[in-house]
């Protein structure tokens, strides 16, 4: 029943604003074990809608720039965002994957907008890119299962596993803008420093001539749906 609870929170966050706490920061029972200050993973999934700061900065001109000249975007849409906290000590690695696994387009077209909050290093869980991978293909789905109307998550084909010599680290200074192709294969390590890693992202997908995948676990709802970036 907890698991059940805790996957309708995500899967129907699409349209709030919800709380995600580090997995070792939550006992068996789902008590915290750490100061709930510094237990957050992240906030999601909707803060460029219904936070003020957030909406602002996301549909901002500059953004809207960078969207039309930079990555060639037509008609942009917002699927959804995210703040990263990545805490001290607790702070999640995150698996080799491929945003497109989970934010599916047919064709293909999303790009992740990443800003650093704080200064992201080496030590305190920095993304790491494999260069050319963009170019190789979507290796897996995450899809609902059986159909759209299911809760129910699973993969079809194995998340992508390069060789360590593949990888290259992108430490930056806080204020930077990383643009994340869909398909490029992506990591970060565990926070195991004294300092926090948090940001700001949200997940930008082509609408012009492209279908968003029905099976996503992230849907638009009468609530919300997907805003146009260039309003």
């Amino acid at each position: 029943m907890f698991f059940q609870k805790a996957n309708e929170y995500f899967m129907n966050s699409s349209d709030k604003i919800r709380y995600f706490f580090e997995e070792d920061a939550v006992g068996s029972d789902g008590s915290l074990l750490k100061n709930k200050h510094t237990a957050l993973n992240k906030i999601g999934h909707a803060l460029h809608w219904f936070s003020p700061e957030y909406k602002k900065f996301t549909f901002s001109k500059e953004i809207q720039d960078v969207a039309r000249d930079i990555v060639g975007f037509k008609k942009p849409v917002v699927v959804q965002s995210m703040i990263i906290f990545k805490p001290p000590n607790i702070g999640a690695k995150v698996e080799p994957h491929q945003d497109l696994t989970y934010l599916y387009t047919n064709p293909p077209k999303l790009t992740g907008f990443w800003l650093a909050l704080e200064d992201a290093t080496l030590e305190n869980g920095c993304m790491w890119f494999v260069p050319g991978s963009h170019k190789d293909g979507i290796k897996a789905r995450y899809r609902r299962t059986p159909d759209k109307d299911s809760l129910k998550m699973a993969y079809d084909g194995a998340q992508p596993s390069p060789n360590e010599d593949e990888w290259v680290s992108a430490p930056v200074p806080k204020g930077s803008l990383v643009l994340i192709d869909g398909a490029v294969v992506h990591k970060s390590e565990k926070n195991l420093s004294d300092k926090s890693r948090q940001i700001y992202t949200f997940h930008v997908a082509e609408s012009e001539n492209t279908k968003w995948d029905e099976l996503n676990w992230l849907q638009p709802t009468a609530e919300l749906s997907f805003p146009e970036l260039f309003r």
